[in-house]
This record gives structure tokens, C-alpha cells and sequence, in this order.
């Protein structure tokens, strides 16, 4: 299961079906599928010589050349083409569709054919974007594409059926038909299960593959049930290239970094067509610095290799010139690494990213509201801090501790829009916790909406971290270790048909699993994903797990994420939904209330002394019981944390005991 193989084996196969030299025409919606899997020089080795935009009008006529079109079969692309056909510019048409083909459209086709000109017309389900071997993406955004309609568990009609047909030609071209799974929360990932299982059996026969013991499994699932993952800075190339500057259809922006050379302000990132970029994408940005010196220091010593001064025989003068087309690519890769990673540099001292990131960080991954209030009030005051940053960490403070009955949610807010932060962007915390807060979410994201949770999550806390800068985890990866160890339940992740397949156990293990997100993936997913292959490849498998070496995941989503398209998404969607969204939600304001009652009648009682004595906590598992005393707040903080510890390792010991008893 590789999405680049696959489309360009779709492109390498209607290219060498037309023999001869050729021109290629493209759609808007293919230019960026044929430009992610393959290159100009190899178009040019199948005798490629014109490439153009189906739509461009002013073309001239080339009748010795033949035409391969390859478009969506969208209304506007079988329009231009019948347009095209009604008056050739080429002597033959060979036409290819990323997608299925509606009869009434291959009428229309055949009624402009009026010279004869059409030799064939095929379906290459190529309708997708392969951006790695285990990462495509539909490219589904506003506002071309919205996602959502007027509230948000319902779909944009259009993106649900283009959501629905690229899911179907992605696995197509892979030869699946698998079962399906989905989000209980989700109704949006219902929804697009049944519709892909509608296309599925409207046409049997062309999802008749071979079968195997176990099927393939497809899981969707809702961007809403992770929202913590997009919002977070990151520290490894591929994914720091696009929250910082954006990746779009391989290419990166450059115009705005300063005294950049005309040859390098927008670059090719592709990790079919850069070595150095394919072997470090997944790198963290302390080592690529290291990697990048060495990198130069090997351009270096090449260039000293091939200078004038090196050159004094016939044999020298050979190898220079068979040499030199490579020199000067590696020239040009070397210059555009160098230049992105200062650029990089340069906007990580800019915007603080570093002390922005370690409370994100601690956010996503500990639980410590006191000094995470305090950080994130400090960060908020600073005018070092960027609008953008100030707001993601907000939302981060906002989702952590939703539940918690000492939050400082609408403090924070006001705070957003005192230290300049428009009011209605501001408004996105109350947003982000009405579209994916605590009640909309089937999973606890956190590990702090039970005791048990709230321990692992302590234990966790105190055993440390090696770098603060990565220590979250995405979801996906605890959703993908439940799959792989036959733990992930029926009630929390439904099959479709609301049953498992004849023979589908628990204990299945599907050795083809296509994940899929509703609401877009992000390339921190897809390194975790793609780690993972590598892991299960060299035989290490899962910790608890007997995994197959040839197991492979594929991740997908409606688009891929960076933390100012999901925000920019997100406000785009709310500003089609009820006004109420953009409110805070009724848990919060009750939540506050009862903080507030219970602070007003303490003072007004004279204090602590006159309060209500607390209770004492007491858990009890089976014969094994816990009896905490009444908490006191007249006692040191090293106390508090030493009791804390005491409590994890009690309930812990008292676990592991019943689980051998």
C-alpha cells in the first residue's frame, strides 16, 4: 500500500500506451496529482514534449502531436473538453479520468467527436494527492471546498460526495475493498462510510478484488476528537516547514524571507526527487542543523574536486563533464536546504517558538494547572508574542481544563483581547470548546477526566521526558496501538454495517489498515504512521502486540494541517453555524458559577474556619481499599506533592495486586 507507487504507475501506464511524442493536458485538479508523483524529465523520457492546462484556449494547433488528457470528470472538465474536441488542435485524443465517468458524459463526448479525432477513453483512479508513501490527502479546504454546512456534525453536500468518490478511487487504485470502522462521536464519519459503502455497492464489480483471510479495515475518523495535534508548534522538518511557512503541492514560499536569491523563493520539497530531503524529513531540528553542516562540507569538498585547477588530463576533462549535471544539482539542493533551514531559524528566534512550545507542550502532555496558568498568562502579556501563538495557546489552556473547576477560561479570553487580540478571534477559544470540547470528544484526550486517568497521567508526568519540545504524543498513535494489540472496542469505534464481517474476531489482526481523518491530517500523524511502518518492517513490531512485518497503515485526511489553516477552517465553519457557538458553553458557565458561589460563601461565612468540613476520599477495589483524609491547606507544597506520589503508588501496588489475585 503505497499512494506514490500507485499514482505513478496510473501515469507511467497511460503514457507509454501512447506511443509517439505528446502533449498532456491537464485540469486544475490533476496539475497537482501528475506534479506530486513525477517530474519533467520523466514526462520528457515518455516523449512528453508539451504540458498545458486543458482550460488555456490560446494553444496553438500541433496536429502531429497526439494528446492524453487527463482530467476530473467534473462538469467543468468534461465541458472543456467537449469544447476542445469540437474544434482539435491535436491529430489524436487520448482521453484518461482520475474518477468514475457518468454515462451522460461519455454521450456528450461522443456527440462533439464530430471529427473522429478520440482513440480511447479510460478510467485512472488517481484522484487523490500522494504526498508520502503512507500519506495522501484530498486537498479538500475553504473556500473552494467547505467541509461543513450549518452545524458541525453535518456535511457541505458537494465535499461529502467529492470526500466520498476520491476515498473511492484511492482505493481503487489499490485494489481494496475493506471493512469499515468509524468514530461513535462522529456523525459526519458515519455519514461518509455509508456513502463510500453506497458507491461501493452500486458497482460490485469494480470493487470485486481478490479476498484475503483477514480484510482490510478503514477506520474514519474526526479531526473534532483530536483537536490538540494541529494547534501545536513543531520540531521536525517536514512539519516545521509547514507550520511556519506552508507546503502546497510540494512547493514552499519564500518570497517573504529577506534577501532571498530570485532562484530560490519558491522551492520543490519532494521527498521522491530530494535525497537529503527524504532521509531527514523526520528529523528533529537540533539534528538537521547537524545534517545540513555536513551537507555543505559535501558540496564542498566535491566543488574543491571539480575546479579548473584540478583539471589536467583528457581523463579529467571526461569526468568533468559526465559529472557536472550532478554537481550543479547538488549545488542547487545544497543552496535551497541552507536557505530554508536559516529561514526556519530565523522565524523560530522571531517568534519565540521555543519558550511558545515548551508550554504547549506541557499543556498538551502534563497536567499542572497552576504554573500552566501562569505560563500561558505571562506568554499572553508579552508583546513578543505573536496574536496567532498567544490565541493557540488559549485554546490549548481552554481544552486541558475544560472540566476543571479552578479553570480561568473567560480570564484568559479577556486577557486575549487586552493585549491585542481581536475580540472575535479571541472569541475561537469559546469556538474550539462548543465544536471539539470535552462533550463532543468520545475519548479522554487529556488522561484527566477520571482518577485512574488522572493518575497514569501524574506517573507519566514524573518520570520525565528527554526533549520538553516533543513530548506529545498524537491520539492516533494510542488508537493505532489498541488496533494492532486487538484492544480497540466495538462500542467506541462501531463497524459500519453494526456488526463485524462472517469470521472477524477481536483477535483479527487486518494487515491493511487505512486510517482516515474527517476535518484533515497533520504531518506530525503521518511521521508517527510512517515510523511505524518502519518499526513493524524491521521486525520490532508493537510492544504486547504480534504484528506481522507485513502489515502496512496508510493515513489520509480531507486536507493536511498546520495550526493557521485548522483555526482558519474552524472560523470559517462557525461563522455558518448558530450564534451560540461562539459563546461559552453551558458547562463552563456553570462550572464558573459553582467556583464563585463556593468562593462567595466562604467569605461570607468568616472563612475557613466556619466552612463545611470536606470529606475524605475513599476507593475501593474489591478487597483492596484507600482512605484519604480530608485535604488541609495549611501544610507545605513538598508535603502536598510527597502525598500525591504516596496516593499513584498506593493505588497502583493495590492494581497490580488485584490484577495476580
Amino acid at each position: 500500500m503505497d499512494a506514490i507507487k500507485a499514482v505513478q504507475n496510473y501515469i507511467s501506464k497511460m503514457l507509454s500506451d501512447v506511443s509517439g511524442m505528446k502533449a498532456l493536458l491537464l485540469d486544475p485538479e490533476t496539475t497537482p496529482i501528475i506534479s506530486l508523483a513525477s517530474t519533467q524529465s520523466a514526462l520528457l523520457s515518455h516523449e512528453v514534449y508539451l504540458t498545458d492546462a486543458l482550460a488555456n484556449r490560446a494553444r496553438e494547433r500541433v496536429p502531429h502531436l497526439k494528446c492524453v488528457c487527463f482530467v476530473r470528470p467534473s462538469a467543468e472538465s468534461v465541458g472543456a473538453l467537449v469544447e476542445e474536441l469540437r474544434a482539435p488542435k491535436y491529430g489524436e485524443y487520448y482521453l484518461y479520468f482520475s474518477n468514475v465517468l457518468k454515462k451522460s458524459a461519455i454521450e456528450r463526448l461522443a456527440e462533439a467527436d464530430e471529427f473522429e479525432v478520440v482513440r480511447e477513453v479510460q478510467e485512472y483512479f488517481a484522484d487523490y494527492h500522494a504526498l508520502l508513501p503512507s500519506l495522501f490527502s484530498l486537498s479538500l479546504s475553504p473556500p473552494q471546498h467547505r467541509l461543513w454546512a450549518d452545524t458541525a456534525n453535518t456535511w457541505d453536500s458537494p465535499s461529502l460526495e467529492r470526500a466520498a468518490s476520491g476515498l473511492a478511487a484511492l482505493l481503487l487504485s489499490l485494489k481494496k475493498r475493506p471493512v469499515m470502522r468509524y468514530e461513535r462521536m462522529s456523525p459526519m464519519a458515519k455519514k461518509l462510510g455509508g456513502e463510500l459503502q453506497y458507491l461501493m455497492n452500486q458497482d460490485p464489480a469494480l470493487f470485486d478484488f481478490r479476498l484475503t483471510e483477514v480484510p482490510p479495515l478503514l477506520i474514519i475518523l474526526d479531526r473534532r476528537n483530536d483537536p490538540v495535534t494541529p494547534l501545536l508548534s513543531q520540531w521536525t522538518y517536514q512539519a516545521m516547514v509547514h507550520e511556519l511557512l506552508g507546503i502546497h503541492n510540494g512547493r514552499v514560499d519564500l518570497s517573504g524571507a529577506p534577501d532571498m536569491r530570485a532562484e530560490l523563493r519558491e522551492i520543490v520539497l519532494s521527498p521522491e526527487q530530494d535525497p537529503f530531503f527524504s532521509t531527514h524529513l523526520f528529523s528533529n531540528f537540533g539534528d538537521l542543523g547537524a545534517s545540513v553542516k555536513h551537507y555543505v562540507s559535501e558540496y564542498s569538498s566535491k566543488s574543491a574536486a571539480t575546479s579548473p585547477a584540478k583539471i589536467e588530463t583528457i581523463a579529467d576533462m571526461k569526468r568533468f563533464v559526465e559529472e557536472y549535471p550532478e554537481f550543479r544539482r547538488l549545488a542547487g539542493n545544497v543552496s535551497k536546504h541552507v536557505a530554508l533551514v536559516g529561514e526556519l531559524s530565523r522565524l523560530v528566534e522571531r517568534e519565540r517558538l521555543l519558550e511558545v512550545s515548551e508550554v504547549e507542550q506541557s499543556l498538551a502532555s502534563n497536567e499542572s494547572h497552576g504554573s500552566d496558568l501562569k505560563s500561558v498568562q505571562s506568554l499572553i502579556a508579552s508583546p513578543d508574542i505573536s496574536p496567532d501563538a498567544k490565541l493557540r495557546l488559549a485554546i490549548l489552556y481552554a481544552l486541558r481544563y475544560q472540566k476543571s473547576t479552578q479553570n480561568a477560561i473567560p480570564s484568559v479570553v479577556h486577557q486575549l483581547v487586552q493585549n491585542g487580540v481581536p475580540e472575535q478571534r479571541a472569541a475561537l477559544v469559546y469556538v474550539m470548546l462548543n465544536i471539539a470540547g470535552a462533550e463532543q470528544r468520545q475519548d479522554d484526550l487529556f488522561s484527566n477526566e477520571n482518577f485512574f486517568s488522572r493518575g497514569k497521567s501524574a506517573l507519566k508526568g514524573l518520570k520525565g521526558v528527554d526533549n520538553v519540545y516533543t513530548q506529545h504524543t498524537p491520539h492516533l498513535a494510542q488508537t493505532l496501538e489498541l488496533l494492532l494489540k486487538g484492544r480497540l472496542r466495538e462500542q467506541s469505534y462501531p463497524f459500519l454495517d453494526g456488526a463485524p464481517p462472517p469470521g472477524w474476531t477481536q483477535q483479527s489482526r487486518p494487515q491493511e489498515i487505512i486510517l482516515f481523518i474527517v476535518g484533515g491530517t497533520t504531518y506530525e500523524e503521518a511521521r508517527t504512521v510512517a515510523l511505524l511502518n518502519q518499526q513493524i518492517a524491521a521486525g520490532a513490531g508493537v510492544a504486547g502486540a504480534q504484528v506481522s512485518t507485513g502489515t502496512r497503515i496508510l493515513l489520509g485526511g480531507t486536507s493536511v494541517l498546520n495550526s493557521r489553516t485548522f483555526l482558519q477552517n474552524i472560523s470559517e465553519a462557525a461563522s455558518r453555524f448558530p450564534a451560540s457557538v461562539w459563546r461559552p458553553p453551558p458547562s463552563l458557565i456553570s462550572s464558573t458559577f459553582s467556583t464563585a458561589t463556593a468562593a462567595s460563601n466562604a467569605n461570607a461565612g468568616g472563612g475557613a474556619g466556619n466552612a463545611a468540613p470536606t470529606p475524605g476520599l475513599n476507593v475501593q477495589l474489591g478487597n483492596f481499599n484507600v482512605n484519604v483524609p480530608p485535604p488541609r491547606f495549611d501544610i507545605e507544597p513538598e508535603r502536598i506533592t510527597g502525598a500525591a506520589r504516596d496516593l499513584i503508588g498506593r493505588v497502583r501496588r493495590g492494581v497490580e495486586d488485584r490484577i495476580q489475585l
